[in-house]
C-alpha cells in the first residue's frame, strides 16, 4: 500500500522520456577535502591504539636494519668464504645468517599482525561511529539518500579511510626510515656510486606527482558510482516481487549493468594510469641499477670496491628503490583512499532536523494538544498540514478519519517526533514535544505505523523489540491480544520461528499482528495506530479490534482509519481533508480541550530513567 502521506505522495508528476528506472539517478558526490584535513578528521578513531601505533612503527624500524645485515652478511659470504673459497669460515657467517633470518620471519609475522589486528579494529570503531551516526539523524534525512549508497559508504568508504590513516602513517614512515637506512649504507659503503644511485630516485616523485592526479580523479569517480550501483540492487532486489510480478527482471538487469559499467569505466581508468605507472618506474629503477653496475665495475677494477662490496652495494641499492617505489605509490594510494574519505566526511557533516535540545524527563498522564500545527516535508515542498489544531484528554481516544493525503499519517510521526512542525507546537500534558528530551517522548508513545515493518528474526524478537526490558510474560499477553498466538502455535519453531527478510515468510495480516503486539509490548500511556485492521481479514480484524478496545481503557488513543469497526473505537472523530480539520465529532461536549492542570507550569512532570512501571496489556 502507498503511504500518501509520504513526502514523495503529495504530488506525482509524470517522468519525460523512458518509463525506466534510474539509468540518469547517481548518488550525491561528496565534496573535495584536502588530505590534511582527513588525517585531523579521523586521528581520534586512531587515537586509542596510538602505542600499538607506536609498536608497529618500532618494528617497522627494526625490520629494514635487520634486512641490511642480511644484506651485509652476503657482502661477507662472498669476500671471506666465496672468493677466498674458504670453507671453515663459512659456518659461523652461515649461522650468523640464519639467525638474522629467524628474526626478519619473527619482527615480519609479528609487524604483518599487528598491522593488520589496528586496520580492523579502526574500521570496526570507525564503521560503528558511522552506523550509529545514521541512527541519530532524523527520517528526512535518512530517506534523501539512497539506501545502497549509504551502505557503501559505510562499508567500502570506511576501508578506504582506514587504508589511509591507519596503513598509510605505518606505511610510510616505515619506508622513510629505509630510505635513510639504506641511503647511509650506501654512503659508507661507496660515496661515488652512491650519488649516482641516488640521482634516479627524485625522478620517482616527480612521475608518481604526474600520476597522483589522474588517479585521485579516477578513484573519486569509481567510489561514486560504486555507491549508485549499490543503490540500484538493493532497490532492485529490495523489491524482487514487484519486479517478477509486473515481469521487469530484463529492466532491472538492464539499469544494474548500466550503472555497473560506468564503475567499469572508472575503474579501468584508475587501472590504465597505475598500469603505466608501474612499468615506468622499473624502467627507471633498471637505469638505476645498470648505471651503479657500470660504475661499481669500473671501481673494482680500481681496486677501490671488492666484488661482495659491489653485490652489496647493488642489495642496497635495491633496498633504497623499493621504498622509494612505496613512497610514490603511495602518494597514489593516498589520493584513491581519499575519495572515500571524502565520502565519510560528506556523510558525518549531515545533521538531524529533529535535535533532541530537550531537557524534560516526564512520565505522561497522555494528553495531547495540537496548536495551529502545519508542516512541509521539504522547505520548498507543499505544505501537508494547514494550521491544524485539537486537543485529546489523557485516556480519551480520537479517531482521524479522510482520504488519502489528507496527512492523517504525517499527524501521527509528528506526535512520536519523526518530524517537527513547520510551524506551531505540539503539546503533552502542556509541554512543547520539543523541550522533552526524545527517550522521555518515546517511552510514551507506542506507534503502530501504516507501512509494517518486521526485522530479520525471530517471531518472539521481532515482539520483544518493542521495550528492551520487556520479559517473556509482557511478550507472550501482547502476542495473546494482537492474535499471533492464532498462526504462530501451528509453526514447526513456535514463536521461535525465523521469519526472514522484512518478514518475507509471513502473510501480510501476520505481520501485521506481529507489529501490532510490538507496539503493545511497550506498554505506554498514548498508543498512535495508524490503520490497524490492515491486512486482516474480517473475523481476525473484529478479534483484534476488540482486544484494542480493552487495552486503549485508560490510555489516550489516536487511531487512522477508514473502515467503520476501528473508527467506531474512538469516542471522538476528526475530520481531514487536504491537510486542514473539517469537523469534529464527539460523544461528549467536555472533550475537546486538555484539563487546565495538564498546561504550562503545573503540568505534572517526574524525573526517571526508566519505562512506566505498569505491566504488560493482560
Amino acid at each position: 500500500m502507498v503511504n500518501v502521506d509520504e513526502p514523495d505522495g503529495a504530488q506525482h508528476r509524470a517522468p519525460s522520456g523512458s518509463a525506466a528506472f534510474g539509468k540518469s539517478t547517481d548518488a550525491p558526490k561528496a565534496p573535495i577535502v584536502a588530505v590534511r584535513d582527513i588525517f585531523k578528521r579521523f586521528w581520534p578513531y586512531a587515537r586509542p591504539y596510538k602505542w600499538f601505533i607506536v609498536v608497529a612503527l618500532l618494528l617497522g624500524l627494526l625490520l629494514p636494519v635487520l634486512q641490511g645485515a642480511t644484506i651485509w652478511m652476503f657482502k661477507v659470504l662472498t669476500d671471506r668464504v666465496l672468493v677466498p673459497k674458504d670453507i671453515n669460515a663459512f659456518w659461523p657467517v652461515a649461522g650468523i645468517y640464519a639467525a638474522i633470518t629467524i628474526g626478519v620471519g619473527l619482527v615480519t609475522f609479528t609487524s604483518s599482525y599487528l598491522s593488520r589486528w589496528l586496520a580492523q579494529h579502526f574500521s570496526l570503531d570507525l564503521r560503528t561511529a558511522v552506523f550509529a551516526h545514521l541512527h541519530s539523524l532524523s527520517i528526512e534525512v535518512i530517506d534523501s539518500r539512497r539506501l545502497g549508497d549509504l551502505l557503501s559508504r559505510l562499508t567500502n568508504d570506511v576501508t578506504a579511510v582506514r587504508r589511509l590513516v591507519v596503513s598509510g602513517i605505518t606505511r610510510t614512515l616505515s619506508s622513510l626510515a629505509r630510505v635513510v637506512l639504506f641511503t647511509g649504507a650506501l654512503f659508507w659503503l661507496q660515496w661515488r656510486l652512491a650519488l649516482a644511485g641516488i640521482l634516479v630516485a627524485p625522478i620517482f616523485v616527480v612521475v608518481a606527482r604526474a600520476f597522483a592526479k589522474r588517479i585521485k580523479t579516477a578513484s573519486r569517480e569509481a567510489h561514486h558510482r560504486n555507491g549508485t550501483m549499490t543503490s540500484v540492487a538493493e532497490e532492485s532486489l529490495g523489491n524482487a516481487p514487484l519486479v517478477q510480478a509486473y515481469q521487469r527482471q530484463d529492466n532491472e538487469v538492464d539499469r544494474f549493468h548500466f550503472q555497473g559499467a560506468r564503475k567499469l569505466d572508472a575503474r579501468l581508468q584508475a587501472a590504465r594510469l597505475s598500469a603505466a605507472f608501474g612499468p615506468t618506474v622499473q624502467l627507471l629503477e633498471l637505469g638505476g641499477v645498470l648505471i651503479v653496475i657500470g660504475l661499481g665495475t669500473w671501481r673494482m677494477a680500481a681496486g677501490d670496491l671488492s666484488l661482495g662490496g659491489l653485490l652489496a652495494f647493488v642489495g642496497f641499492l635495491t633496498q633504497l628503490y623499493s621504498p622509494v617505489r612505496r613512497l610514490s605509490r603511495l602518494v597514489n594510494t593516498i589520493y584513491s583512499a581519499s575519495a572515500g574519505a571524502e565520502r565519510i566526511i560528506e556523510l558525518q557533516a549531515m545533521s538531524t532536523t529533529v535535535p533532541d535540545r530537550g531537557v524534560l524527563d516526564i512520565t505522561a498522564a497522555g494528553c495531547l494538544g495540537f496548536e495551529s500545527v502545519s508542516f512541509a516535508y521539504r522547505a520548498d515542498g507543499p505544505q501537508v498540514l494547514h494550521d491544524v489544531s485539537f486537543s485529546v484528554r489523557a485516556g480519551e481516544s480520537l479517531a482521524l478519519q479522510g482520504p488519502s493525503g489528507s496527512g492523517k499519517t504525517t499527524i501521527a510521526r509528528l506526535i512520536d517526533r519523526l518530524h517537527d512542525p513547520t510551524s506551531g507546537r505540539i503539546l503533552l500534558d502542556g509541554h512543547d514535544l520539543r523541550d522533552l528530551t526524545v527517550e522521555s517522548l518515546r517511552r510514551n508513545v507506542s506507534l503502530l505505523l501504516q507501512e509494517t515493518m518486521i526485522f530479520h528474526g525471530s517471531i518472539y524478537q521481532n515482539i520483544a523489540y518493542g521495550r528492551s526490558d520487556a520479559q517473556a510474560a509482557d511478550v507472550y499477553a501482547a502476542a495473546d491480544l494482537a492474535e499471533v498466538d492464532e498462526f504462530a502455535a501451528k509453526l514447526p519453531d513456535g514463536y521461535d520461528t525465523v521469519v526472514g527478510e522484512r518478514g518475507r515468510s509471513l502473510s501480510g495480516g501476520q505481520r501485521q499482528r506481529i507489529a501490532l503486539a510490538r507496539a503493545l509490548v511497550r506498554d505506554a500511556p498514548i498508543i498512535v495506530l495508524d490503520e490497524p485492521a490492515t491486512g486482516l481479514d474480517d473475523d481476525t480484524a473484529e478479534y483484534v479490534l476488540t482486544a484494542l478496545h480493552r487495552v486503549m481503557a485508560g490510555r489516550t488513543t489516536i487511531v487512522i482509519a477508514h473502515d467503520q469497526r476501528s473508527l467506531a473505537m474512538a469516542g471522538r472523530v476528526l475530520h481531514l481533508r487536504s491537510g486542514r480539520v473539517t469537523t469534529q465529532a464527539a460523544d461528549r461536549d467536555d472533550a475537546a480541550s486538555c484539563p487546565p492542570h495538564l498546561h504550562g507550569q503545573d503540568a505534572r512532570t517526574e524525573q526517571q530513567s526508566g519505562p512506566r512501571p505498569e505491566t504488560a496489556p493482560s
